[in-house]
């Protein structure tokens, strides 16, 4: 499924996908560094009578792991290397967030109607953007910023209300977790399609939102 990476040569494919067996740090770095994201670190996971806890110490914490540690996350997250790497030098565990409405915005829908837009998207021949896969179910596709503000109208032309239809955007003033982040014992975010030399470049929302809303349709 959309292995666009396998198929390119050169330097810059080899890049972001080789996660397995790296550190946060590595990982955080490389996102600042190959990729230009901002990255900054939110929580980590702390083991507590055996148990996988938030470092937040709420109990039922709804993102254990993956959230922001501090209200003033928006200025604290960085595209400086140096920065990002001292970051995570003194806390390298912590997961690594990425501000939306910066270099991208994000399109939230279910797996399960994920998995069919992207089948669709295929068919179609549309260009991607890197797409992650939560634990807790979630697939999350990176498009230009600004796509965000735009999607309630988007949806409104295709003939759906958006209140109808299981399709967040993820804009300005919010943040996405980004691989291999760990949420709790559910398991790690992952890449569903890989950031790679081909898809640098961005789609904008309005590509996408004819498959995704079809499938969100479906997927009710």
């Amino acid at each position: 499924m959309m292995n666009v990476e396998e198929t390119i040569v050169g330097t810059e494919a080899a890049q972001i996908p080789k996660q397995r067996g790296e550190s946060l740090l590595e990982t955080a770095v490389r996102y600042a560094e190959e990729r230009h994201w901002d990255v900054f670190p939110g929580t980590w996971l702390e083991a507590v009578e055996g148990v996988q806890c938030c470092s937040c110490g709420e109990v039922a914490c709804a993102a254990p792991g993956a959230h922001a540690a501090r209200p003033d996350w928006a200025s604290q997250a960085t595209g400086s290397v140096t920065v990002a790497r001292r970051m995570w030098q003194k806390q390298p565990t912590a997961s690594i967030l990425l501000p939306t409405g910066r270099t991208f915005d994000a399109l939230d829908v279910p797996e399960t109607a994920g998995f069919l837009a992207l089948a669709r998207m295929e068919r179609m021949e549309l260009t991607l953007g890197p797409v992650t896969l939560t634990p807790d179910g979630r697939m999350q596709f990176f498009v230009l910023p600004g796509g965000a503000a735009k999607m309630p109208d988007l949806v409104r032309k295709l003939g759906w209300s958006p209140a109808s239809l299981d399709l967040v955007a993820v804009g300005e003033g919010a943040y996405v977790p980004a691989p291999p982040t760990r949420l709790g014992s559910r398991g790690a975010v992952q890449w569903a399609c890989r950031p790679t030399a081909a898809n640098r470049w961005l789609p904008d929302a309005e590509e996408l939102v004819s498959a995704l809303a079809y499938a969100c349709g479906r997927d009710r």
